[in-house]
């Protein structure tokens, strides 16, 4: 198998909220909406995210009415600390400010209107792999 390129979907209540959350604060371009719809990506080939809402007929009856919980989207970043100020700067307070993990990773969280939880984080060394 390939993969071209990866997408997450996130069902929301209010997608141009959060269409809008990820453009303002994150740098996504929206590639495509419909009502109901966006579909968000970043010129540097990052993970693409699409957002789905709630009630939505495309989507599988089991999950049409269930809303993003439980689902963090996480961005790698190379100056964590810069990236906080820049977002208290654009008026968004983080929900998990800066902390560092024993193992090594510095990561703080933010969330959008609608709930969706976005990570930001650095390695205080890079894992072997990567």
């Amino acid at each position: 198998m390939r993969i071209k390129s990866s997408v997450v979907c996130l069902t929301v209540d209010d997608v141009p909220t959060s269409s809008k959350f990820l453009a303002d604060h994150f740098g996504y371009v929206e590639q495509m909406s419909a009502p109901g719809f966006a579909s968000l990506a970043r010129e540097d080939g990052g993970v693409d995210v699409v957002f789905h809402a709630r009630g939505l007929e495309v989507l599988p009856p089991e999950l049409r009415e269930v809303p993003v919980a439980g689902t963090i989207v996480a961005f790698v970043v190379d100056d964590l600390d810069a990236e906080q100020d820049r977002l208290r700067a654009e008026g968004v307070e983080p929900s998990l400010p800066i902390r560092e993990e024993p193992w090594g990773e510095r990561l703080l969280l933010v969330t959008d209107p609608n709930g969706v939880v976005y990570e930001l984080a650095e390695w205080a060394e890079a894992p072997s792999g990567r």
